[in-house]
């Protein structure tokens, strides 16, 4: 969430208000350098309560998705098939680059230094992880740009949109890796393809698993509407 900051705020009263710390927010706004001075009038990134940096336990059943739950897919921990070749940009295959991250909680993946977690945001709260998890996996693949790259679900599906590089087809021509944008109650959710299993699909993603509400790297069927699908063609 965002926040616009008032005459009289400090950091340190921010922290207190929004359950998180003066570090957490210093590293949400890499702009303030000096954590006494914010001014009045200026936009303030507020990070979620529940960063953290424990690693996720792999090969748990999924107990839901997205951003308000979905339908369950047992103990899925390998790739199904039925789909074919996944997409590759100059930089591999982001559902190859996805799955290489399963189980991990997204609160300790965006804090990694190299790869993917160097590509997400890390003042993004944990429970709203979906398209910085997903940009960054088409980021480390080449198939979009840093200034692509966006946490918000419908700017990163503006973004496939407008670039020539992509084009929407149907679930049922889908690959591996392809961009899923769903409609979760008022909200939205976005996911990659990552083939069929018993003739459903299913998809892998930075999703709402874990018991306190915050999102794993996952892979699960869903059955959500779906907005649209991008493809990856350059």
């Amino acid at each position: 969430m965002s926040y616009r900051i008032q005459s009289g705020d400090t950091l340190s009263g921010l922290a207190k208000r929004y359950g998180t710390s003066v570090d957490s927010l210093m590293k949400a706004n890499p702009d303030i350098q000096n954590k006494d001075l914010i001014y009045a009038g200026k936009t303030l990134n507020i990070p979620g309560s529940r960063d953290s940096f424990e690693p996720g336990t792999q090969g748990q059943g999924v107990r839901g998705g997205g951003s308000g739950g979905s339908s369950g897919a047992g103990n899925v921990t390998a790739p199904p098939g039925g789909a074919g070749p996944g997409t590759r940009g100059p930089g591999g295959s982001p559902f190859d680059i996805a799955m290489s991250h399963m189980g991990k909680n997204a609160g300790s993946l965006k804090y990694e230094k190299t790869g993917v977690g160097a590509d997400m945001e890390d003042w993004v709260p944990n429970n709203v992880n979906c398209a910085n998890f997903v940009s960054a996996c088409l980021e480390q693949a080449g198939q979009i740009k840093d200034s692509q790259h966006s946490a918000s679900v419908m700017t990163l599906q503006g973004n496939l949109d407008r670039d020539p590089n992509f084009k929407r087809v149907d679930l049922k021509d889908a690959k591996p890796g392809d961009v899923v944008s769903m409609k979760v109650g008022d909200g939205q959710h976005v996911v990659m393809f990552a083939g069929w299993k018993d003739g459903k699909p299913q998809f892998i993603g930075s999703n709402n698993v874990n018991s306190d509400g915050s999102q794993r790297i996952s892979l699960t069927s869903m059955n959500y509407p779906i907005m649209s699908v991008h493809q990856y063609q350059g």
